[in-house]
């Protein structure tokens, strides 16, 4: 119990030590001691009290020996802290200071993965990752060479599966909602919806391995719709449902979904025969 006493007071002095250090360091007018000192802050990973020495540093070393350092360890210092908005800002603001200095590639990098690490999960708003995006894009554009563009087209990767992620998690929202009513404020339905989401998603990300999901939305999407429309419009849209059918099989021929398409595709011909037979009366 003693030596656990003891251990605490000698942590509580060490503390106030450092306290007392950092606050007459932060006081100082000496710039080139605070530099230093901010710079061993860093080495040492005190990355929180290097930002407010930094902070304070960053405007009277602008255009010295030191200021192209200075804001780009400040920007680095806020990017290990975990305040990756901030840090964005300022690493920006270096590549903009500085095109062609020493660190500019890397803060174009950083500039980027500072937003990569920010994005929201895929449910959310996704404008964060449409600029980290073309944070990388510009990145890649500037320094076609670049030591770190397999990992920036990597994340480039990953940034456009959470776009789709969220086109995804849009598409089947629209589609569980189903014939509810209370969204639907312009006169449409939540299939409508779902199947404008989903061929807008099949259009921009053409690649996706998610694709088939879209497709296989489209396709239930336009049976449901022709299963609850009025009869002046039911012809058509089965027809349109059964053609999907047939579309979703060409495309997919392999799918565990063929099953459903098949059952469809008998379901809309009971409705479009005897129709195509009134039509040819």
């Amino acid at each position: 119990m003693k030596k656990i006493l003891l251990i605490s007071l000698c942590a509580v002095f060490l503390l106030s030590g450092c306290s007392k250090e950092f606050n007459k360091v932060y006081k100082s007018t000496d710039y080139d001691y605070k530099y230093e000192y901010a710079k061993e802050c860093f080495a040492n990973g005190k990355y929180n009290r290097a930002v407010l020495i930094l902070q304070d540093l960053v405007t009277v070393m602008k255009g010295s020996e030191n200021g192209q350092e200075c804001l780009y360890m400040l920007a680095m210092s806020s990017y290990c802290s975990k305040d990756y908005e901030t840090a964005a800002q300022y690493f920006k603001k270096y590549y903009q200071s500085y095109p062609k200095g020493t660190y500019a590639e890397m803060a174009s990098f950083y500039v980027g993965q500072s937003l990569y690490m920010s994005t929201p999960e895929p449910r959310l708003d996704q404008t964060p990752t449409m600029s980290a995006i073309a944070a990388f894009q510009e990145y890649l554009d500037m320094f076609p060479g670049a030591q770190l563009k397999d990992l920036a087209h990597d994340r480039l990767y990953e940034l456009q599966d959470k776009l789709v992620d969220k086109e995804l998690y849009s598409a089947k929202l629209y589609y569980d909602l189903g014939s509810y009513f209370g969204n639907c404020t312009n006169g449409g339905s939540n299939y409508e919806a779902c199947i404008i989401t989903a061929q807008n998603a099949i259009r921009d990300f053409p690649y996706s391995q998610k694709r088939e999901q879209f497709a296989l939305l489209v396709m239930k999407s336009k049976f449901e719709l022709a299963q609850r429309s009025v009869e002046a419009r039911a012809l058509d849209r089965f027809r349109d449902a059964e053609d999907e059918c047939y579309g979703f099989m060409n495309e997919y021929p392999d799918s565990q979904y063929k099953k459903l398409a098949e059952k469809y595709i008998a379901e809309c011909k009971k409705h479009t025969s005897g129709m195509d037979d009134l039509d040819e009366n």
